[in-house]
């Protein structure tokens, strides 16, 4: 019976993201992250730079998300044709960026409560060993930030809400786990960097409060972009209704067929880069749910749609 069946009416929920590609960046730059943080720390603590050891402290966690995301990555491979799974498994790359997140926005309330404390008792600090080992941890930063660059997400202003204006022909692939490790690198970027600003400010200006500053300045930025990827990817693990301005398209298409209303509409997003859309109709004309898929058509083509056709004699 199965081969009778014709493929557009076979239902697909294989909704992961190909993360080949990306699983290998993260492999990469956590290997060279964990080595840096050894050394980073070890020179922090031994130099008294609070930049230098917030910077340490910095990759630790960020050494254990990326271990986080290298088994979110495992995970959803290993069980993207499960059943159990109803829409695949596109949501663990998710959850991944959401827990690396949290991460984040902890690391940064960490590093600023501690950069304040230092603030009114500033400690002393050996600068030049710890400028030469602060460039090291930069270099460092700035080549696994090439490593785990993605065009797709570079810009970490840009939030999701800017794509309801658009119609959903184009698919956006929106790795959060990557994004996660991504930030957690740019992160580590910029507290390198306002580590050697203020070492440098410290041993030439003999201001040993800027190591402090730079790093409050750096708690309150790294804050910032977990908080932004913290609302990315929760929304999409709370089914949060997505292109809103789509399904009001939707309504006024379908509507104005005559004789047709909907009842009920659900558009979410599965992963990253897939969505499914369900809608209830009640109609007193003879159209069936495919002539209502074909409609969708010119508003949005979403990977896995359900229609409820529901009619009512005159």
């Amino acid at each position: 019976m199965t081969e009778k069946i014709p493929q557009e009416w076979v239902h697909s929920h294989h909704f992961s993201i190909d993360t080949k590609s990306s699983e290998k960046k993260v492999n990469i730059v956590f290997a060279i992250t964990t080595i840096t943080m050894v050394i980073e720390i070890v020179a922090g603590t031994w130099f008294g730079s609070m930049a230098l050891l917030a910077d340490g402290w910095h990759m630790f966690t960020h050494s254990a998300a990326f271990a986080v995301s290298i088994f979110v990555y495992w995970y959803a491979r290993k069980h993207q044709n499960d059943p159990a799974y109803s829409f695949g498994t596109g949501k663990v790359n998710t959850l991944g960026g959401f827990a690396s997140a949290i991460a984040l926005g902890t690391v940064a309330l960490m590093m600023l409560i501690e950069s304040i404390t230092r603030l009114f008792s500033p400690q002393g600090i050996q600068f030049e060993e710890a400028i030469f080992v602060a460039i090291i941890g930069l270099i460092v930063n700035i080549v696994s930030a090439f490593l785990l660059h993605d065009d797709h997400h570079h810009d970490i202003h840009q939030h999701d809400h800017k794509h309801e204006h658009g119609s959903h022909n184009h698919k956006h692939h929106h790795d959060h786990n990557l994004k996660a490790a991504y930030f957690h690198v740019l992160a580590d970027t910029l507290t390198s960097l306002l580590a050697i600003v203020a070492l440098v400010l410290g041993k030439y200006f003999n201001w040993i409060w800027a190591d402090a500053l730079m790093g409050i300045i750096g708690s309150v930025v790294i804050a910032k972009w977990a908080y932004h990827l913290i609302g990315q990817s929760s929304s999409i693990l709370l089914d949060k209704t997505i292109y809103q301005l789509d399904l009001d398209k939707i309504k006024v298409l379908i509507e104005r067929q005559g004789t047709c209303t909907i009842t009920d509409a659900h558009c979410w997003k599965v992963s990253g880069q897939h969505s499914c859309l369900i809608l209830s109709i009640v109609t007193t004309s003879a159209r069936t749910a495919d002539d209502f898929k074909q409609l969708l058509k010119e508003v949005m083509t979403p990977d896995h749609v359900t229609i409820e056709v529901n009619r009512l004699s005159d």
